[in-house]
């Protein structure tokens, strides 16, 4: 017997950031996430959290959970066939934006709460044994003075925890963006990977001309170089350069994901759990990297990230990213460059409450 949903709730909090990013819509001084709770009649609760991007989205983003919740009162945990009733029942609606979230949260909540009731962690339910899961430091290296660059790289290593960090670049002037490379790279040594991210802040030929040139510069992936959903473009950039081009986190859904494996837009592929559809839409896409030979790596939520890439078969990064570990009882461990599994039952998420109290929005 599966135990039944009695019903969901979501609250908002907006946690601090040790290292605020800058983003494509600008900066993000604070993680405005919404937490929630899956209740059952088993007295088993699933945990999730969202990410809203800004504050002024997370009353919108509890509502689109409340509603959803509504219409899967009474069900039965069983989050594939969640999934697909949720799904038939927007399909004139679609499913993107912030009902996409909701709906990605509430399956990543009954996931937690399944894999709880059967008294497993989230990998094993999944069918994946217990491994080793390569993670490389995202948390930082936004800032533009290549000094003040290589220092902060140095400090994202934590004395040989992590063995891989990422750049962000896309600045005015090409020659800060190579003069950043250089710096953090003459400071970490030919040993430690370099991952770098554009953020979207190209054109087509723009970004050919920088990538080309970024070439010689030792850099394991360059990332999102031109507009997400421009996979054409994506392509373009990728046959003309020798750097590998890494796309994904705003992939919204497995339909997508084909659209741009179909175009050739990228060598690897990052999948963000609450745009790619939650646990059941990262399945998804992991069968779809497996079948085309695509190494697969995460973007965003490592707690739950961790168990998806333990369970995918072209498993490859996991990044790194601790927005929410204010507000989490275990934040996720780090050890000689790879994430740790959880030993405990379902995702290991679970809240710090009177951190909760202190950071949450009405």
């Amino acid at each position: 017997m599966l135990p039944k949903i009695t019903g969901i709730r979501a609250r908002a909090v907006a946690a601090p950031i040790k290292r605020p990013p800058m983003s494509a819509s600008g900066a993000i001084d604070k993680a405005a996430l919404v937490l929630l709770d899956l209740r059952t009649d088993a007295g088993v609760t699933g945990h999730a959290y969202l990410f809203a991007f800004m504050r002024s989205m997370l009353n919108p983003l509890v509502q689109c959970v409340d509603a959803v919740a509504q219409m899967i009162q009474g069900d039965e945990v069983a989050p594939l066939a969640l999934d697909a009733k949720l799904r038939k029942r927007f399909t004139l609606l679609d499913t993107k934006g912030l009902l996409g979230l909701a709906l990605s949260g509430v399956d990543m909540a009954a996931w937690d709460a399944l894999a709880k009731s059967r008294e497993l962690p989230l990998f094993n339910l999944l069918g994946a044994a217990r491994r080793q899961v390569p993670a490389y430091n995202s948390c930082g290296l936004w800032i533009r003075d290549p000094a003040a660059l290589a220092d902060e790289a140095e400090t994202l290593l934590d004395d040989g925890r992590f063995r891989a960090i990422k750049i962000r670049l896309g600045r005015p002037d090409f020659r800060e963006d190579l003069a950043a490379v250089r710096a953090v790279r003459e400071r970490i040594g030919d040993d430690i990977i370099l991952m770098s991210d554009f953020n979207q802040s190209l054109s087509v030929n723009e970004a050919t001309r920088r990538c080309r040139a970024l070439d010689d510069e030792g850099l394991y992936w360059i990332e999102e170089p031109v507009r997400h959903d421009d996979y054409e473009g994506c392509a373009r950039v990728a046959a003309e350069i020798g750097t590998p081009v890494q796309i994904g986190e705003n992939l919204l859904g497995d339909f997508e994901m084909k659209k741009a494996i179909d175009a050739g837009a990228a060598s690897y592929y990052m999948p963000d759990a609450q745009r790619i559809g939650g646990v059941s839409g990262w399945l998804r896409a992991a069968a779809l990297a497996h079948a085309h030979g695509l190494e697969l790596s995460s973007h965003l939520f490592p707690e739950i990230s961790v168990h998806l890439l333990a369970a995918s078969p072209t498993c490859h990064w996991l990044e790194y990213m601790d927005w929410a570990d204010a507000i989490l009882a275990e934040p996720l461990e780090i050890r000689d460059g790879a994430a740790e599994l959880p030993s405990g039952t379902g995702t290991g998420i679970a809240w710090d409450e009177a951190a909760v109290a202190c950071y949450e929005v009405e």
